[in-house]
């Protein structure tokens, strides 16, 4: 799934060019590691490569843009890389949000919100009242999320619609499960990126990726420009979307 050292071409204005890119944005530590920089150092500077991305997304002609930002599973992490963690998520909510809105910029969360700080729920429900109207580019942030238990949360709730005689058991679809997702109303990802080389998806939109292109990069977070975009993007033009057909074709 990596992909080869070659120039990137123009990656916005093809008819094959992603709508939908989502990231796996790995490896902070790693990167601080090698520097002999604390963790907390590689998480800020992941920040900043965030605020890149988000800019050249919407340069690219990306619609929208998902970024895996803290996993159900980061609460193993310790103690104190969580509070450090939870403290730049809402510096960067509360810095950036207006730049956001200006570009118009829409922001939404996707991930399990029940037993989340109220100042977190607060800032994000804010950003997304905010920015609800906004076009240029959907940036979603999967906060507190896991890919099984958010197609766990959407089986709850469509099992909830059928006990109450709003939908047969017995006709069950993907059209009908679908808008139970947090991704709800979303495109699913044409693209999915992984940065720091690790071959996984770590939970990350298990049923939205079903025929999403991978690429990994071996790039750790931090180092993620627009030519590690481009690049990922040209190879995404490059390769044959059959979708369990023969011939290539476009999503419909």
């Amino acid at each position: 799934m990596s992909i080869p050292d070659i120039a990137a071409v123009p990656a916005g204005d093809g008819p094959e060019a992603p709508v939908h890119v989502a990231i796996i944005m790995d490896g902070n530590g790693r990167w601080a590691s090698a520097r002999g920089l604390p963790r907390l150092e590689g998480h800020r500077r992941g920040v900043e490569a965030l605020r890149r991305t988000v800019r050249n997304a919407a340069d690219l002609g990306i619609k929208v843009l998902t970024i895996y930002s803290f996993s159900t599973e980061n609460w193993s992490r310790p103690e104190q890389e969580i509070v450090d963690l939870m403290g730049l998520i809402k510096r960067f909510v509360r810095e950036d949000l207006a730049e956001l809105h200006r570009a118009s910029v829409r922001v939404r969360m996707i991930g399990e919100r029940s037993g989340l700080d109220p100042e977190i729920l607060k800032l994000v429900g804010d950003a997304e009242k905010l920015t609800n109207a906004n076009e240029a580019l959907t940036l979603v942030v999967a906060f507190n999320y896991g890919g099984r238990q958010e197609i766990v949360r959407a089986a709850r709730r469509v099992a909830k619609a059928a006990r109450a005689g709003e939908i047969d058991p017995d006709k069950i679809d993907e059209a009908d499960f679908e808008p139970h997702l947090d991704t709800a109303g979303l495109p699913d990802p044409d693209l999915v990126i992984r940065t720091s080389g690790e071959l996984r998806l770590s939970n990350f939109l298990l049923w939205q990726s079903a025929y999403a292109e991978f690429v990994v990069l071996p790039v750790y977070w931090p180092d993620f420009d627009r030519a590690a975009l481009e690049q990922a993007i040209d190879e995404f033009r490059r390769r044959q979307r059959r979708f369990g057909g023969l011939e290539a074709r476009a999503r419909a």
